[in-house]
């Protein structure tokens, strides 16, 4: 049974790390409604998780995250080619993580409640609601300039708090900004390799020398393994489906299962 559930964390992980869900909420929900065994499916096995997806995006990107690296000795270039732009644009977007994440260290714990998940859920589904709406749709991520950058970078950050969503919320900004809707997840995605990276490493440090045994071991496996692959084709459909229909659906998503969760959290 245990290999099931780390299964079922791998595909929830895969499909709601880039859907603007929030995997984050959809974890701490799925062990807390389902009492699945926090020991062995808490924040130890989320790291494991979150290294499948990031497996995932630089799989599906690596052309891109390639001609990036190639460009790095041109970042600061007075005429840089359009890799190296988008270079540019991602570390700029980076800097606002690393702030916030730095300030919210100490209550990471205290976040990671299904009322906190729920509250953000609600508000994150307004407001992608909202923006998909007034949404005007005529720009791509390469037209985007380091101030955007840097504020799609604040909306990132935002996904510390459960519920928020990493690519909920740089697709929300993004419309808001005028990108197209494919766009603004494609960037959004590309913003969250060093992001997913540093919280892995993050997490990771923090396990460093924890007993693992051979079954527990083999559950991380699964767990990585499953994510990594849902995630790909999650990403890979995803893109798809933004370029011809409304992110309405995920909005509303969002606002049903937070109210699911208020109710079986009072009752």
């Amino acid at each position: 049974m245990r290999y099931l559930e780390a299964a079922l964390l791998g595909v929830v992980q895969g499909l709601t790390e880039f859907l603007p869900v929030s995997s984050s909420a959809h974890l701490i929900l799925a062990r807390a409604i389902l009492g699945w065994d926090a020991g062995q499916f808490g924040l130890a096995f989320d790291v494991a998780c979150h290294v499948g997806t990031l497996l995932a995006v630089v799989a599906y990107f690596r052309t891109d995250l390639f001609r990036m690296f190639l460009a790095v000795p041109t970042l600061l270039s007075s005429t840089p080619d359009a890799p190296a732009r988008l270079a540019r644009l991602i570390v700029i977007g980076t800097i606002p993580v690393v702030i916030v994440g730095l300030a919210l260290r100490s209550a990471e714990d205290q976040l990671r409640t299904p009322l906190v998940a729920a509250t953000m859920l609600a508000l994150g589904g307004v407001l992608l609601l909202v923006a998909d709406r007034m949404a005007r749709q005529v720009r791509d991520a390469e037209t985007l300039g380091p101030g955007e950058a840097f504020g799609l970078g604040w909306a990132q950050s935002a996904a510390l708090i459960p519920g928020v969503s990493r690519s909920g919320a740089t697709i929300t900004l993004g419309l808001l900004l005028g990108l197209r809707r494919d766009a603004a997840a494609r960037f959004g995605f590309l913003l969250g390799v060093p992001a997913i990276t540093a919280a892995a490493l993050h997490e990771g440090v923090k396990l460093t020398g924890a007993p693992m045994d051979g079954d527990t071991l083999r559950l991380f496996v699964i767990g990585i393994a499953v994510s990594a692959l849902v995630g790909y084709l999650t990403i890979r459909y995803f893109l798809r489906y933004l370029a011809a229909h409304s992110l309405a659906v995920f909005a509303w998503y969002r606002l049903v299962l937070a109210a699911v969760t208020l109710v079986w959290h009072s009752v």
